[in-house]
């Protein structure tokens, strides 16, 4: 980047009454003075026309209008809801600290300042720049409260909110400004981010709709993208990121929009294509960190890990979030190269305490490290928390299941992993997560089907992770022939043939044995030879299943399987 914006601005001093010389007003101009000077502008006003006319060049030649500025264009991007550069960020930020320096009630500008410093903050992942944001944003409503027609300022507070990952603060104001204002589109990506970090999908659906009815282009196709994404409906998410990509006009609005490609054939198991997206974006934005970070971790699934440490360096030093810190420990641990890894944990340790000292919630980043480097029970200490502050989402649900599973709770761990998996959402960890769950739970047919799931999503999802739930669907081997016996009917019972009734014996015939026509001994007369003796009891075929009804379809699984 080429600059970094200026320091908070401080309080301007106060203005004090005029003294000395200027104190006294001056004496009144005479009639004389007036009209020599009233005359000496009309021939200076007749000069500058007529030099205005020469210089008007032929219209062949017309100039365009100028083109914007940096600040010119960061107001420009925020108008439309799209992310400006970081150069037209730097100068914009710098544009409004020497205008309220001299304009203190300026409201307005002190809204833009603030909501800049978050966008700075959350691009930078400094959070020294969420406080100077508040005290911003809290400088603009001194000065015109909110309940007089400042709702930029309580925008702001929603974004810093979010930022922060409060996400219960960013509802209230974002709600409180579409409950004044329901066509204040500026609301609804607060409102979308809030509803997400909650877990209220069904709101954060309404509202992206919403904003999408508000405001068209490619800020609403992004959303949308985001939506399809949460709801597991990749073609949907696929194409309309494509759409947004294709109509994207600004370099920093075409670099996000690349970057949502990238995740979305990362998520798909597509690290080749992945690769080719971020490097899309850092060719149209070289300063787009977040794809140099999408790029690593797709590197070293292509096993390319060399390029990926040298990214993953990069990032963590120019764009520290925790999250990127973790990836590139679990690297390094993935190689063995223990000693660099315990360095990258020491160092997420102290990117936590900075945040928290900030005000910004890492509980998910933090309880992830814990449960698998650290203290289990200190992960689930954190997701308890967060679960009764009612941050529900699925990556709250997935972190809270991990934790319980790795503290030896499996059996209380199973809702919460299962709940994550059934938003809908296709990760790769996180039916891996359940898988492990369930086959420590001795379920070895749900166990199996969502360990091949996580394989069959993104088999190199984590450098650590996935070769472990590659080991445990190896470990629980192919299901036995048949099926599952519980699922095999009983064979009905075969009845027992009932004995034959003894004929009544005929009276004998006084005559000899060769009179009587009587075959000897041990010999069978042809008429008892031809009777047929009795069939056996036929056996009865086990009675079928009742057909299962498919959920939410009301059509049995059988009945559909014997459909032409």
């Amino acid at each position: 980047m080429d600059a970094m914006p200026q320091q908070n601005p401080e309080p301007p001093p106060s203005t004090l009454p005029p003294e000395g010389a200027t104190a006294v007003p001056p004496p009144p101009t005479s009639m004389r003075t007036t009209l020599r000077r009233a005359a000496f502008g009309a021939v200076a006003g007749a000069v500058l026309v007529a030099g205005a006319v020469v210089a008007v060049p032929d219209g062949d030649q017309e100039a365009g209008p100028p083109l914007p500025g940096p600040v010119a264009r960061a107001e420009a991007a925020a108008a439309a809801g799209s992310p400006a550069s970081l150069s037209d960020l730097t100068a914009l930020i710098g544009d409004r600290q020497e205008w309220v320096e001299t304009h203190p009630s300026d409201a307005p500008s002190w809204a833009v300042l603030g909501t800049a410093y978050v966008e700075w903050g959350r691009r930078s992942a400094d959070a020294a720049y969420y406080t100077r944001a508040e005290q911003a944003l809290q400088r603009s409503l001194a000065a015109q409260p909110g309940e007089r027609g400042n709702e930029e300022a309580w925008v702001g507070l929603g974004a810093l909110a979010n930022a922060r990952h409060d996400y219960l603060a960013a509802k209230k104001w974002g709600e409180t400004v579409r409950a004044r204002q329901p066509k204040n589109w500026t609301a609804y990506p607060v409102l979308i981010d809030a509803y997400n970090g909650l877990g209220e999908y069904a709101a954060a659906s309404k509202a992206t709709e919403k904003f999408g009815s508000l405001r068209k282009g490619v800020p609403a196709l992004a959303r949308t993208a985001e939506m399809y994404r949460g709801q597991g409906w990749r073609e949907d998410a696929l194409a309309t990121a494509q759409e947004a990509a294709d109509r994207a006009t600004t370099p920093a609005e075409k670099a996000e929009a690349l970057h949502r490609l990238g995740d979305l054939a990362w998520e798909r198991g597509e690290p080749a294509e992945a690769v080719a997206q971020y490097e899309a974006a850092l060719r149209t934005d070289g300063n787009h960190l977040a794809s140099r970070a999408g790029r690593a971790r797709a590197l070293v699934a292509l096993d390319r890990t060399d390029e990926a440490l040298a990214d993953y360096q990069t990032v963590t030093v120019k764009l520290p979030r925790p999250e990127y810190v973790l990836e590139l420990g679990e690297l390094y641990e993935s190689l063995s190269l223990d000693g660099d890894a315990r360095t990258q944990y020491t160092e997420l340790r102290k990117l936590l305490a900075q945040a928290k000292a900030a005000g910004v919630n890492e509980s998910l980043t933090e309880a992830r490290f814990e449960a698998d480097h650290g203290d289990p029970a200190a992960a689930v200490e954190l997701m308890r928390a967060e679960w009764s502050a009612l941050h529900r989402s699925s990556a709250a649900a997935d972190a809270l299941g991990w934790a319980l599973h790795r503290a030896g709770l499996s059996e209380e761990a199973l809702q919460y992993a299962e709940q994550a998996v059934e938003t809908g959402v296709r990760n790769a960890s996180y039916t891996y997560h359940l898988g492990a769950i369930e086959s420590a739970l001795s379920q070895n047919g749900p166990a199996r089907g969502h360990l091949e799931e996580s394989v069959r999503t993104n088999p190199l999802f984590s450098p650590l992770a996935a070769p472990l739930a590659q080991a445990a669907l190896d470990s629980l081997g192919e299901p036995a022939p048949g099926g599952p016996a519980d699922m095999q009917p009983d064979p009905a019972p075969v009845p027992e043939p009932e004995p034959a009734k003894p004929e009544p014996a005929k009276p004998e015939s006084p005559k000899s044995d060769a009179a009587k026509g009587e075959a000897p001994r041990g010999e069978v007369s042809e008429p008892e030879a031809s009777k047929p003796e009795p069939a056996p009891a036929r056996r009865q075929a086990p009675a079928r299943p009742a057909p299962s009804v498919s959920p939410g379809t009301g059509q049995s699984a059988t009945a559909s399987s014997q459909r032409p």
